[in-house]
C-alpha cells in the first residue's frame, strides 16, 4: 500500500509541477501575448476592418485581409493557462534592418549591404539605408497566423516598392520666378540618378507612404525608411562627372549673365531718375514763371502791360542793339 501511496502522491506532485505551477507566466513591458484555447485563440470582434490603420488598404483588398481582432494580455502578471491553453508573446518593441538584408539568404545583396534597382533610364544603381519596424498589436492575428514567416514577406513587399517607384521616379515640378535661389551646381535634373539624390527626402516620404496599409495586411508597421546612400555603377561615374561639370559651368554663367542684367537695370533706374530730376529742375521755373502771371492778370489787364514793359526795359539794357519793327 505504501508503493502505491508513493506513486499516487508523485502523481499528484507532478501533476502539479507540470500543469499548475507551469502554467503561471509573465508579460514583460516590451511584450504582448495572446492565449489560444485548444488552438482557436481569444476574440474580440470577427474583423479589423472597422480599425483606422484599415482604411489604408484598397477596396478590393478589404475582404482579403479581413482577419479577426485578438484579446491581447497587456505586460504584468502573473498570469495563468490551463493545459490546454497556450501562450503566444510577441515583442512590440522598435526594430531597425538594413533594408539590403534577405533574411532567407543572408549572401544575397552583397552580404546584405547594398541592394540593387534599376532606373527609368536603365542605371544600375546600388541603394544603402534601414528600415524601422514594429509589431501592430492591434492585428497580431496577422502576424502570428497571417503569413508564414511576416518579416520575410514584408521585407519583399517593401523592396517591390522600392524598386517599383525607382524605376519610375521622375523630379517634381518647381515653381520657377525672378527671385528663385540659385541652382544647386552639383544636382542635374533630368538625369535619373540625379533626380533620385536631389529628391531623396521626398523618396523616403514617398516610402513610408506607400507602406502605412502594411499593418492591415501583414500586423507589421513601418515607423520610417532612410535611404541614404545611392551609388551609381562604376562605369558610368566618369559620364556623370562630365555631365555635372558641365552643369556646374552653364550654372556659372548663368549666374554671371543675371548679376550682369541686375546691374544694368539698377543702372538704368538711376539714370531714369537723375533725367526725371533735370527734367523737373527746367520745368519748376516755368511752372512759378505761369503762376507769377496768372496772379498779375487776375490783378487787372495794366498790372499784365506794366510788368510787360518792366521786362522789356531789363531787356533793353542788357541788350548792345535793338532791332524795331516800323509801323506805317
Amino acid at each position: 500500500m505504501s508503493v502505491i501511496a508513493g506513486i499516487i502522491f508523485g502523481f499528484i506532485v507532478w501533476f502539479l509541477m507540470r500543469y499548475l505551477v507551469a502554467g503561471i507566466f509573465t508579460v514583460d513591458q516590451n511584450e504582448r501575448a495572446v492565449k489560444t484555447i485548444f488552438g482557436r485563440a481569444e476574440r474580440l470582434t470577427d474583423a479589423t476592418l472597422d480599425d483606422p490603420y484599415a482604411e489604408y488598404l484598397r477596396p478590393e483588398e478589404r475582404e482579403r485581409y479581413r482577419y479577426p481582432q485578438l484579446v491581447v494580455i497587456p505586460p504584468g502578471g502573473p498570469y495563468f493557462k490551463w493545459p490546454w491553453e497556450r501562450v503566444y508573446k510577441v515583442s512590440v518593441a522598435t526594430q531597425t534592418m538594413n533594408m539590403a538584408l534577405d533574411l532567407e539568404n543572408p549572401a544575397a545583396n552583397q552580404g546584405g549591404t547594398r541592394l540593387e534597382a534599376v532606373t527609368k533610364d536603365q542605371l544600375n544603381i546600388g541603394l544603402e539605408g534601414q528600415i524601422r519596424y514594429r509589431v501592430h498589436e492591434r492585428n497580431l492575428y496577422a502576424y502570428l497566423w497571417g503569413v508564414k514567416n511576416p518579416i520575410v514577406h514584408v521585407m519583399g513587399y517593401f523592396i517591390s516598392i522600392l524598386r517599383e517607384r525607382i524605376a519610375n521616379f521622375e523630379a517634381p515640378q518647381r515653381a520657377i520666378t525672378t527671385e528663385t535661389a540659385p541652382i544647386d551646381s552639383n544636382v542635374v535634373t533630368g538625369v535619373s540618378i540625379n533626380d533620385l539624390r536631389k529628391n531623396l527626402r521626398d523618396l523616403n516620404e514617398l516610402m513610408d507612404r506607400e507602406c502605412l496599409s502594411s499593418a492591415a495586411r501583414y500586423g507589421i508597421q513601418f515607423d520610417a525608411s532612410l535611404i541614404t546612400s545611392i551609388d551609381s555603377p562604376h562605369e558610368v561615374e566618369s559620364a556623370l562627372a562630365a555631365i555635372n561639370t558641365a552643369h556646374n559651368q552653364v550654372s556659372s554663367d548663368i549666374s554671371l549673365a543675371q548679376a550682369s542684367a541686375d546691374q544694368k537695370i539698377v543702372q538704368s533706374k538711376r539714370a531714369v531718375e537723375i533725367e526725371t530730376l533735370k527734367a523737373q529742375a527746367e520745368v519748376e521755373p516755368l511752372m512759378a514763371l505761369a503762376a507769377q502771371l496768372r496772379d498779375l492778370k487776375r490783378s487787372g489787364s495794366g498790372a499784365l502791360q506794366s510788368y510787360l514793359r518792366n521786362v522789356r526795359l531789363k531787356l533793353y539794357n542788357q541788350a548792345e542793339r535793338v532791332i524795331l519793327e516800323e509801323q506805317l
